[in-house]
């Protein structure tokens, strides 16, 4: 049987997907495909490594010592063409953190800070928690594919004298994998401009066939000192819940601040089994990746078709990359808190709704198919059914 169309019950566990879902949703009936997290077990290499280290019995202080750091540069090297040095690399609990750090460390109060929406939302809130000046460059939508409007981006740089730029390559919600050209010129106006990009490569392993991720530091010399990278093995493997991810900083000025930074609010450790998944993954995880991107992949295509063809309103951004497809569902001609009411009690799936992402993501619901084929199946069933009972009725 592939491992991946197994269903592992998850209630009960904890679960921020499962368990939180009927007290947002309030109804056990609503089926959670939100939050990004997958529905698949963890590579059996990881399990036992953390099976075989609990065992030990003993979870003292643990160090990120030097093989670890062999695992990750042999991954990005194998996975990315990226060569990276061991001092480059800094340790943190998560992403979300790190963003956190990087705008403290590296801006002052009042500084300006360049996003691109509709975007993960702790990309604004990490800037407005710190009294940094949000400023926005509106991805474009055409003819359903996104695209970045350099004109607009330049122009915001210049006239808001932005300090940092926070890319998200793949971009989350939309699925872009940002291409080399594409790269280039962000990098190019950055460098000019003299903005610092901090850029979130949390899903950078899972890109389909036909795509290649570049990371934006490997373009150059020049990119990597001027390149804070946001990564981890937790989305590409599902562990999220171990908490463990690390930045790449060539820049030793702006690798000192942010090591101080992490320190100063006691960061400076990771967890025992954090270090135990992350360094398992990268070594033995490689032949579980390449089959989950099959299934995501078809997955994908799965939602895809069968939205396009059974409904006449709802069409699903073509995703180059992660595990995240972007709908849109603005022909359905509903209201933003009339589209999230419609998906959670007439279609009865939870998703998350489009406006968090910003403004542009009004109208637009985003869906997690990190999960075993039956319950794609019938979350994809229960929202053509609804859309076509609502449609009998107009």
């Amino acid at each position: 049987m592939n491992r991946f169309y197994e269903l592992t019950e998850r209630r009960g566990t904890r679960s921020v997907k499962w368990d939180l879902a009927e007290e947002l949703y309030q109804d056990s009936d609503v089926l959670p495909m939100w939050v990004a997290d997958m529905d698949f077990k963890a590579p059996e290499a990881v399990v036992q490594a953390l099976t075989q280290r609990v065992e030990h019995g003993i979870f003292g202080y643990t160090i990120a010592d030097d093989p670890l750091k062999s695992a990750i540069i042999e991954w990005l090297n194998k996975r990315h063409n990226w060569n990276v040095e061991r001092n480059w690399i800094t340790y943190s609990p998560g992403v979300i953190p790190s963003l956190h750090m990087a705008v403290q460390s590296l801006t002052g109060k009042n500084d300006a800070i360049l996003i691109q929406t509709p975007v993960y939302p702790p990309f604004s809130s990490v800037v407005k928690d710190h009294d940094r000046t949000l400023v926005e460059n509106p991805l474009v939508f055409n003819e359903g594919i996104y695209s970045i409007d350099f004109s607009d981006f330049e122009a915001k740089i210049q006239d808001h004298q932005v300090k940092l730029f926070i890319l998200c390559n793949p971009h989350n919600p939309v699925g872009r994998v940002w291409t080399r050209a594409e790269l280039e010129q962000i990098n190019d106006i950055c460098l000019k401009h003299g903005v610092i990009v901090i850029s979130d490569e949390i899903h950078a392993d899972l890109i389909f066939p036909g795509h290649t991720h570049i990371p934006i530091a490997s373009l150059s010399k020049e990119a990597s000192n001027n390149t804070i990278t946001c990564l981890s093995p937790t989305k590409t493997f599902n562990l999220a819940g171990l908490q463990a991810s690390y930045l790449i900083t060539e820049n030793d000025e702006a690798r000192g601040l942010l090591t101080d930074h992490f320190n100063k609010q006691g960061m400076f450790m990771l967890n025992t089994l954090g270090i135990t998944a992350m360094e398992a993954a990268y070594l033995h995880g490689e032949e579980w990746l390449e089959e989950l991107i099959e299934t995501l992949e078809m997955n994908r295509n799965y939602v895809t078709q069968r939205l396009h063809e059974e409904t006449e309103t709802l069409r699903v951004t073509p995703a180059e990359g992660t595990y995240l497809l972007w709908i849109d569902c603005r022909k359905l001609n509903l209201s933003q808190p009339e589209l999230i009411s419609f998906m959670q009690k007439k279609a009865k799936v939870g998703l998350n709704e489009g406006a968090s992402f910003g403004e542009e993501g009004t109208g637009f619901m985003r869906m997690n198919i990190a999960a075993p084929k039956k319950l794609i199946e019938e979350g994809v069933s229960r929202i053509i059914q609804a859309v076509n009972n609502d449609k009998t009725k107009t």
